[in-house]
């Protein structure tokens, strides 16, 4: 299925209904290559790549309007109509967290379930700019994934290299900036009381989100059900950096979704 830009469909168990992969700041939707094959059996699985991380050549500066958090949403709800095969289930990283959160606040009827892995509702107070000499200092391009390794480590560099075009980045490092900088003046602590799909809310030891954020987002959700795990010794990347702890938390939680009574 192409008919939206950036969608790719992996095939699956279509009776149960569409799982949607969204994927982190600078990642994109064949990063997860690894979780693919045991998703199928859970749901026809999805994955999609956001606008800006489809490889480089649009027009920059990007217009502030296209790399809000809204336009994003609005996109994720855009192929789950195109989809039309009920209600989806959401399984985000970082970025994609936050976005699948937000369209199920904002378009409860197209969302039965999400996944939230490493993501905080609020960045106060922080920016990019700490991140501006890391960036300087990536190469035009990666001659190989040893290479990307070796400058990123072995969970993240096989990431990164994943997600690169041919060992380049696959898009533009200042609109990734730009999107993230979105975060820091606002919050999106009403989206997450707003949803009320079963949620699991995966966090990090090594965690990007904010002392106690975790922990207030637990008491402040209002859904039918949430699963909270924080998984110990693992990274941002969790699914890759704890794989087996991931999919058993994951695989845990949809199992268990057709014995749910529908929300709504």
């Amino acid at each position: 299925m192409d008919g939206c830009v950036g969608l790719r469909d992996w095939g699956g168990r279509e009776e149960a209904g569409p799982i949607v992969l969204l994927h982190g700041l600078m990642g994109r939707g064949r990063t997860w290559r690894r979780q693919i094959p045991w998703l199928r059996r859970y749901g026809r699985v999805f994955t999609f790549d956001a606008e800006f991380h489809r490889g480089p050549g649009f027009p920059v500066p990007v217009p502030e309007e296209d790399i809000a958090t809204e336009r994003f949403v609005a996109d994720v709800a855009e192929i789950l109509v195109h989809l039309d095969q009920g209600p989806a289930t959401l399984i985000g990283h970082s970025m994609g967290g936050l976005h699948a959160w937000c369209t199920a606040a904002e378009y409860p009827e197209l969302v039965r379930a999400i996944v939230v892995e490493d993501m905080s509702p609020e960045f106060t107070g922080q920016s990019t700019d700490t991140w501006s000499p890391w960036f300087a200092s990536w190469p035009a391009r990666f001659g190989s994934q040893a290479a990307c390794e070796e400058l990123f480590g072995p969970v993240a560099g096989r990431y990164f290299y994943e997600a690169f075009d041919d060992g380049a980045l696959h898009g533009d490092l200042d609109t990734f900036r730009r999107i993230a900088d979105h975060w820091g003046p606002r919050d999106h602590w009403a989206q997450w009381r707003a949803v009320q799909a079963p949620t699991l809310l995966l966090e990090a030891e090594f965690t990007v989100v904010p002392p106690g954020i975790g922990t207030r987002m637990v008491g402040e959700y209002t859904g039918p059900d949430l699963r909270y795990f924080k998984v110990d010794g693992a990274g941002h990347l969790v699914h890759d950096d704890a794989p087996i702890v991931y999919r058993g938390a994951v695989e845990a939680f949809l199992s268990g979704l057709d014995d749910r009574p529908e929300h709504g």
